[in-house]
């Protein structure tokens, strides 16, 4: 099967670190191939990155399309344009925050989410609930570092999410811990290891639920709701 990860930011390393982590744990027979469009934010941080970023990252589908491409992981936290992306898809379009939530629910009653800036914990807050999961997460926490420091010092970032990852243990009673970035993937198994508690990370996640799908032969449902965009011709203005 070949699986398409897509960065809907413009920031090529951090779609190359997304790739490294979804390259660890495919399975041998699992093709995955990463792009990212070229005129997007370079980091995505709100409302207005996630409206300008989700148009390439359709074409970029499109383009996966007409490869023959059996799946695709959008690989922002925020989820951009997943229900517009499942309509252009004839495969499982899977979203790393959705993909992240569903792991926390099936190995743990409580979980916490530790994002990069404050001004996400809404928009996460919002997912959450979208995804129907309100009652199981116990907080959205931010560690007030934009996305391109998570690449300018790790370490820094590190030593943030390993300080939020144990508060949550003791204020929050989480018994796991979600990665609010793409670009916390390559972090994830150091967590973990540090403070002892599962630490799940959404890009791994979407990759092998992708790959169930898959491997279980779904496919996104055009019926109703996903259903491919309509074509619209263009109205001629009437003639005076």
């Amino acid at each position: 099967m070949h699986i398409r990860l897509i960065n809907p930011n413009s920031t090529a390393s951090m779609t190359a670190q997304a790739l490294e982590s979804a390259l660890r744990v495919k399975q041998k027979d699992t093709h995955v191939s990463a792009v990212n469009p070229v005129n997007t934010p370079v980091s995505i941080e709100g409302g207005a990155d996630e409206a300008m970023a989700v148009p390439g990252m359709l074409d970029e589908i499109r383009k996966g399309e007409r490869l023959g491409v059996d799946a695709y992981v959008v690989a922002c936290f925020d989820d951009p344009g997943l229900h517009a992306a499942r309509e252009v898809a004839r495969g499982p379009v899977i979203g790393i925050c959705q993909a992240a939530v569903q792991v926390a629910m099936t190995i743990s009653r409580r979980f916490s989410i530790i994002t990069t800036l404050p001004r996400s914990i809404p928009i996460i807050e919002d997912l959450v609930s979208d995804y129907g999961a309100e009652r199981h997460c116990r907080m959205v926490r931010a560690i007030n570092l934009p996305v391109l420091g998570l690449e300018e010092d790790p370490a820094e970032a590190e030593q943030l999410l390993i300080r939020e990852i144990e508060a949550a243990k003791k204020e929050d009673r989480a018994e796991a811990i979600i990665l609010g970035c793409a670009g916390m993937s390559a972090l994830c198994d150091r967590l973990r290891e540090a403070t002892g508690v599962p630490v799940i990370d959404g890009v791994t996640a979407a990759i092998k639920l992708a790959e169930a799908l898959v491997g279980a032969g779904y496919t996104t449902s055009k019926v109703n709701a996903y259903d491919y965009p309509r074509l619209k011709e263009p109205k001629m203005a009437a003639c005076a």
